[in-house]
């Protein structure tokens, strides 16, 4: 599906945040799948008239699986600053996620070594730092239960590869759908029930707070957590 008016969360002359939807990939793959950022170029171009199409660089990423708000800088002055921003971890990231297991505790912070296989698109979580791992922290905490689901905010200091789809499953938590790290089945829709809810951080030219916000997937599942 095309992008279109309805999907943009934030814009101005730097930067343009999205709505992505669970199955979109944010940038081109072997799958050969049309991405995000492209269906962002073509819907920039069109508003703006430009026939040649315009500039997007890409800031962060999302699993194909996840959903949620990405970002994406309008400019290549407003790409190298944004890469700082969260190179430096001076962004504020938070997701949202529905597990079936309760966690043991209602909240903590979690830190592991993450090694990828990349053949495999696998990564796996080690308590004590191991070669070629990466140091992986997120702090969590409970919101709530509602029809046997648990809704969990998580905030990743790190931003590593499936880094809160594995961790969360070390809790023995694996997100709802996901069933390449624990979960019994996968979804029909190709989604896992983990949303990046929020972004937060200072605007690297206007120095201005910004904070965006995603409203959960209309899918007949999510919505019923929106007023937690």
């Amino acid at each position: 599906m095309p992008v279109t008016d309805k999907d943009i969360l934030y814009e101005d002359n730097h930067l343009i945040a999205v709505l992505k939807r669970a199955g979109d990939i944010v940038q081109i793959d072997e799958t050969g799948d049309e991405p995000l950022d492209e269906q962002v170029k073509k819907y920039l171009a069109k508003k703006y008239n430009k026939p040649n199409s315009a500039f997007l660089g890409v800031v962060h990423r999302l699993d194909r699986p996840v959903s949620g708000v990405i970002l994406f800088a309008k400019t290549s002055k407003a790409l190298e600053r944004m890469n700082a921003v969260f190179k430096n971890r001076e962004v504020k990231k938070t997701y949202w996620a529905i597990v079936r297991n309760k966690p043991a505790k209602p909240s903590g912070t979690l830190v592991h070594w993450l090694v990828k296989n990349p053949q495999k698109n696998v990564v796996t979580p080690h308590n004590i730092e191991v070669p070629g791992s990466q140091r992986s922290e997120l702090s969590y905490r409970l919101l709530g239960e509602l029809g046997g689901y648990y809704l969990i905010e998580v905030d990743p200091l790190t931003g590593r590869s499936h880094q809160i789809r594995v961790q969360l499953s070390t809790l023995g938590c694996p997100i709802v759908g996901d069933n390449k790290y624990g979960y019994p089945r996968g979804s029909r829709k190709g989604s896992i029930c983990l949303h990046a809810r929020r972004l937060q951080f200072i605007h690297p030219v206007k120095k201005e707070p910004v904070n965006i916000f995603a409203k959960l997937p209309v899918d007949g599942f999510w919505e019923r957590f929106e007023n937690f």
